[in-house]
């Protein structure tokens, strides 16, 4: 009774060890291959959920079904105007067809090598078709933006700091690698979601020819400001002559007509003086004389005069015995 008992209890154990050995979970972010003896064999389950494979003959590999990221190294490029750049890119991709995913490249790191040649290719031939500017620029319709003095100041001339326009613009590049490698990854199974260039350097080398280009420039159009602030202080000094010249002229002319005046005045008195009989006209001159006198004479003058001049004149009549 014991034996076949016993025997029972194993036939149990090796039938639940075989459906664990044989069932196996597929999840939602995976997909799975059935190999045999390192053949596929059947489609490739998508379905989430509980499946079953012969134990120890078949095995399987899991595919994964998200989305799967791709970034490449940094690599230095030429672009048509013969600019080194370093260009660093990163794409997304997923795997769509997983038979020819697994026939092809078998697992995920040869994946990541087929993508760094096939859009390091791509990458490189772009670069290579286009001028810096146009890497480098977002959208052709993108204008740069610019100090308001500095587009003041050029105005007039375009041809100093001033950017061409362009014909594509970096979203068509990427646009162009995009179309050009996701043909050769579907080949694989893949399918190529996106790419995008993620950082864009000059070259050790040619960035300081970079950085005295940008010096030069600035320093022509501070030298063109330094010009036209020196034409401009040149304008307004001579505006400032001119008006200083003006307002002497206008105020000469002014002082000489009163001074004609005045003269005018004094002569009229004189005639006037001089018609109202001579003791009028000796009361004048005597007036004329004292103002003379108060002018010419103070505390500390010193006069040396001749007994013939028209100031002694008056002294010459004073009485030495009329004095106080």
């Amino acid at each position: 009774m014991k034996f076949p008992k016993v025997i029972a209890n194993a036939v149990v154990i090796f039938a639940l060890l075989l459906l664990y050995l044989s069932a196996f979970t597929v999840y939602q972010t995976e997909q799975v291959i059935i190999t045999q003896f390192g053949r596929p064999i059947g489609d490739p389950i998508t379905e989430p959920g509980l499946h079953f494979r012969l134990p120890l003959i078949q095995r399987i590999i899991r595919v994964d079904k998200r989305y799967l990221a791709w970034d490449g190294p940094m690599v230095e490029m030429s672009t048509k105007d013969k600019t080194y750049v370093q260009v660093d890119t990163f794409a997304r991709w997923r795997i769509t067809d997983p038979m020819r995913y697994y026939l092809r490249l078998h697992d995920e790191r040869s994946a990541q090598s087929r993508l760094e040649d096939i859009l390091g290719s791509e990458t490189r031939t772009a670069v290579a078709r286009h001028e810096l500017i146009e890497v480098v620029r977002i959208d052709k319709d993108r204008k740069p933006l610019q100090d308001e003095a500095v587009a003041a100041a050029l105005s007039d001339t375009g041809a100093l700091g001033m950017l061409r326009p362009i014909q594509y613009g970096r979203l068509e590049i990427e646009k162009g690698i995009f179309e050009a490698a996701a043909p050769k990854l579907s080949e694989f199974g893949i399918e190529l979601l996106d790419i995008r260039f993620k950082r864009i350097n000059y070259n050790p080398e040619v960035l300081e020819r970079i950085y005295q280009r940008m010096i030069s420039e600035r320093l022509q159009i501070a030298q063109r400001f330094r010009s036209e602030g020196e034409g401009e202080a040149a304008r307004i000094f001579g505006k400032k002559d001119r008006d200083i010249n003006e307002i002497e002229s206008t105020a000469y002319k002014r002082v000489q007509e009163i001074r004609g005046e005045a003269d005018a005045k004094a002569t009229e008195i004189y005639a006037k003086a001089y018609t109202q009989g001579p003791q009028a006209a000796e009361f004048y001159r005597f007036l004329k004389s004292l103002e003379t006198y108060h002018k010419v004479i103070d505390e500390e003058a010193t006069i040396v005069l001749s007994t013939n001049s028209d100031l002694f004149s008056l002294l010459k009549r004073i009485d030495p015995k009329a004095r106080p």
